[in-house]
């Protein structure tokens, strides 16, 4: 395996930042068209085309009554997947919920010297979807960092949609996190289907408000089409880590942690950025011995060699300037005062801060959420949190004494824009006429 050798001094900072960049790829024009006709059959067939397309694309038959899973395929698959499982999850769980309380926004109001109120009036969704992708890799740990802040601002209906197995199962402990997370609702469907389903709604699933958790392109550009009708989150690309680290970072921590992010997809990416030119010749050494025996070796050693980057910068400085202009979606300062450096970093999805604080430590138990913006789009998004799964509404109440102050101003910016109605709907409340007896 090999992994890209690059040097600040002979390409200076913006020179690595062209050589990391991944401008947005252009998707074959033919499966936007293959998701834009699965849309518009679900749209206008409802159960009978998610029927349909999961026979095809995922080889598994059902009816339109094995859709739905039932409340006691819930509680078999916590029983089946162990009290350790059961117990991991409800430890992560408490912990996730924990941390999203803290950000949960507030209706407030205000009133002026005028006697005229001003505030905003928060409400939750009223449903939502959440997507958890099947295979051969199970994430419960996504339907707990999904489910989870919606339960805890208060959505009261959680909808769970996962493609099914060739048994016609989803997986036990997909099913055991939902149970732990309070979903409400959980359906064997996935692909760009299982997007227009929650969308549009058909005969069986009902639509929701918003949808959100990660997918492959298909469920991707599904929910870049249907945003509009619903609310997404984002449109997630492959996971990505950044390590800045000093001359004492060890390296098999940090081969570690680069391979924890380079098995997930061959399209990961995991650099390191250090001026400590012997700690990337100890880090490549570490990553090659790692590899062996690793479950999937294969896929995390095609994430380093296509994707992945040993960085020798001037400093730490430098290094972090660079890490800011990637804005990736994990950021580590594996640095002897990480907090010293944390000043100065503008675009990171979330940042681990020490040599004992692992990116997969945020995967699952930390408590703040893991779905987190990717491919630079931390330079103006977050990570997923309460917020996602309220409304704010602006409360007005105006004062008779508030209107007559705010009149002369309404009037000039009314004839500004040339808007005569606009002015004469506040002009109607001041005149003798216009007052209520």
């Amino acid at each position: 395996m090999t992994c890209q050798r690059l040097d600040t001094r002979a390409l200076g900072a913006s020179g690595i930042v062209r050589a990391l960049a991944r401008p947005p790829q252009d998707v074959d024009p033919q499966i936007h068209g293959r998701v834009e006709s699965i849309l518009a059959a679900v749209r206008e067939r409802g159960d009978a085309a998610l029927l349909e397309f999961t026979e095809r694309f995922d080889g598994v038959r059902l009816s339109a009554s094995e859709l739905a899973v039932t409340a006691r395929e819930r509680e078999a698959a916590e029983r089946a997947v162990g009290a350790a499982t059961v117990g991991a999850l409800r430890y992560a769980a408490e912990r996730i919920e924990a941390f999203h309380r803290y950000g949960l926004p507030r209706s407030w109001r205000v009133e002026d010297a005028n006697g005229s109120l001003l505030g905003q009036q928060v409400r939750p969704l009223e449903r939502v979807g959440i997507y958890v992708p099947g295979g051969r890799v199970a994430y419960p740990s996504t339907v707990l960092m999904t489910a989870i802040p919606a339960r805890v601002a208060g959505v009261p209906e959680i909808v769970l949609v996962s493609p099914p197995s060739q048994d016609k199962s989803l997986n036990a402990a997909v099913l055991a996190a939902a149970r732990v997370a309070g979903v409400t609702e959980a359906y064997r469907v996935g692909g760009a289907q299982a997007i227009a389903a929650l969308a549009y709604g058909t005969e069986t699933i009902r639509r929701v408000d918003k949808i959100v958790g990660p997918g492959n392109i298909y469920v991707a550009l599904a929910k870049s089409k249907v945003f509009g009708q619903v609310g997404i989150d984002m449109v997630a690309g492959p996971s990505e880590v950044v390590v800045v680290a000093d001359e004492a970072g060890d390296p098999e921590w940090i081969a570690a942690d680069l391979l924890a992010q380079a098995e997930h997809d061959p399209m990961a990416r995991a650099v390191l950025l250090t001026p400590a030119a012997g700690l990337i010749e100890r880090v490549a050494g570490a990553l090659e011995k790692r590899l062996v025996g690793l479950a999937r070796s294969a896929v995390a050693a095609k994430s380093i060699e296509n994707n992945g980057a040993l960085v020798l910068t001037r400093d730490l400085d430098e290094a972090v300037a660079i890490a800011n202009a990637l804005a990736p979606e994990h950021l580590e300062l594996q640095v002897g005062d990480p907090f010293a450096l944390l000043p100065r970093v503008r675009h990171a999805g979330a940042i681990f801060l020490g040599r004992h604080t692992p990116e997969v430590i945020g995967d699952y138990v930390a408590g703040p959420n893991h779905v987190l913006p990717t491919g630079g789009t931390a330079r103006f998004s977050s990570a997923l949190g309460v917020e996602d799964f309220v409304k704010r509404s602006s409360l007005i109440h105006y004062s008779q004494k508030g209107l007559s102050e705010a009149w002369p101003h309404v009037e000039e910016l009314a004839r500004v824009e040339g808007l005569q109605a606009h002015g004469a709907a506040a002009e109607v409340r001041l005149t003798e006429r216009g007052h209520p007896s």
